[in-house]
């Protein structure tokens, strides 16, 4: 019967409508196979498209199959409390935070979080070979105010993955750098709101000249507690090549970086997540691997030169420092002679 309108409207001249179909090919056919930026733009283009589009079930698909490690039971949990559930986690978490602006809140306003979910995914050739849920408590005195850090692997703990080796060359470096992904998703349960704070691709890629591990570091440059001032939120996936040919990963942790080099404590650190989690603006744009590297090259170059100018004010500190010793003594052993 369905078939039989659509070909009616058709024969009769008009443009087919989409309201010919029947709401179970719509909803059971077409929008499950879309993923979540064309279902939102789906959304857009009527209101009968928009009532679908708002199908817990259609938003919590596309989440499980983009981020798998939001399967998790705490976390889906947690999701189910945002204020439209999985569409709201993708439209906080799919895009990236932009760099050129500032929070649009003040966190200082906000409740201290009791906890942060990070929820991590790491993707090779768009294949998942790493996914982990961890629980970090804000609370305690020993987070507030030790270097925050979040580690996800133990010290002598790996992962294998099907990833092979494929030698020390700068060929192999420049593979990873351009098949390698990341996601960590910081949820912040408290507000109900999430962040993705990786630059999806890597920033950097590197190997130790003695160990051979090679080390990929994803960055979001985001605003500081202070005006003109940025800090990197870092994170860092280190692998290494097993006897049987496969990279293992042994390290992925994230550290908050300020411009002068030393790493932001829990506290400080915790204001600039909630910050960023609550009031960073979020773009749609999908090039990310060359803008967050040029931003990444930039907060090294802010870096260099806030170090340069402390070096200098050091050494114009201890010439006045010799120039004032020099004086005092000249006029001490002035005072002595002609005493």
């Amino acid at each position: 019967m369905a078939s039989s309108g659509v070909a009616t409207t058709v024969e009769q001249g008009g443009d087919a409508s989409i309201s010919a179909l029947h709401s179970d090919i719509i909803t059971s056919h077409i929008l499950t196979r879309l993923d979540g930026p064309t279902l939102a733009s789906a959304a857009c283009a009527s209101s009968q498209l928009h009532a679908f589009s708002a199908e817990q079930t259609l938003w919590k698909d596309i989440c499980a199959s983009t981020w798998p490690s939001v399967s998790d039971e705490r976390v889906e949990g947690i999701i189910s409390t945002f204020p439209s559930g999985h569409r709201s986690f993708f439209s906080d978490s799919f895009p990236l935070l932009d760099h050129s602006f500032s929070s649009s809140c003040n966190p200082s306003r906000l409740a201290p979080a009791s906890e942060l979910i990070s929820a991590v995914d790491i993707f090779y050739k768009g294949e998942l070979v790493f996914s982990k849920v961890q629980e970090s408590e804000t609370e305690t005195g020993w987070f507030l105010c030790s270097p925050f850090r979040i580690d996800l692997l133990e010290q002598k703990e790996t992962v294998p993955t099907p990833i092979r080796h494929i030698g020390d060359t700068t060929e192999s470096l420049k593979h990873l750098e351009e098949n390698l992904t990341l996601s960590w998703i910081v949820i912040d349960p408290a507000q109900k709101r999430a962040a993705n704070l990786s630059s999806r691709k890597p920033v950097s890629v590197t190997r130790h000249w003695l160990t051979g591990e090679v080390q990929l570091r994803f960055a979001t440059i985001m605003p500081g507690d202070r005006r003109g001032e940025f800090v990197q939120c870092g994170m860092v996936v280190t692998c290494k090549g097993s006897d049987g040919g496969e990279l293992h990963v042994r390290e992925v942790s994230m550290q908050v970086e300020a411009m002068e080099g030393n790493h932001l404590n829990g506290k400080e650190s915790l204001v600039i997540l909630q910050g960023a989690i609550e009031g960073g603006k979020r773009k749609r744009e999908i090039e990310e691997g060359s803008e967050g590297k040029a931003r990444f090259g930039e907060f090294l170059e802010m870096k260099r030169e806030r170090k340069e100018r402390s070096q200098r004010r050091e050494r114009a500190l201890d010439m006045i420092c010799i120039a004032t010793g020099v004086t005092l003594f000249m006029a001490f052993w002035s005072f002595v002679l002609f005493r």
